[in-house]
């Protein structure tokens, strides 16, 4: 059976709040600035955050983070890490975790390539630890949420 090669934009957020034992990914076919709100207002909600519970979220200088159409929810606040430095960003570290699924798979279709990205994301949620090793860098405060 030949198998047709599929060639596709495929986009994983990840965020790890630092406070929570969980994990939270979105799995998406493309970016732009609407799908971004939608991941802001939907963090927003899952976390429970508004006028009494803040976040700090850091991000990358990607066209869609800055834009002027931005919607950015109330208890969200962004700091911005200088351009090209993927180093200094904790969801770099993940990609490779999150890649190797479909490293050696030959998805037929988007569907099957988001069943094994679920799957995966599923997997690596059951392993705080290790993300916690891999995204709480040693120069950053230990913190803790707190209610205001």
């Amino acid at each position: 059976m030949r198998r047709q090669q599929l060639i596709v934009d495929v986009v994983v957020w990840v965020c790890t709040p630092d406070w929570q034992e969980r994990l939270k990914e979105w799995i998406l076919p493309h970016v732009n600035t609407k799908i971004f709100n939608q991941v802001l207002d939907d963090f927003a909600t899952e976390y429970g955050l508004g006028k009494n519970k803040r976040v700090l979220l850091v991000i990358d200088q990607a066209g869609w983070h800055t834009s002027d159409s931005l919607k950015i929810p109330e208890g969200l606040d962004l700091i911005y890490l200088p351009a090209k430095s993927p180093e200094l960003q904790p969801a770099e570290r993940l990609w490779p975790l999150t890649n190797e699924v479909v490293a050696n798979s030959s998805p037929l279709s988007l569907d099957e390539l988001e069943e094994l990205l679920v799957f995966r994301c599923q997997q690596l949620m059951k392993q705080h630890d290790l993300i916690q090793g891999l995204t709480c860098f040693h120069w950053w405060p230990q913190t803790r949420a707190i209610q205001l």
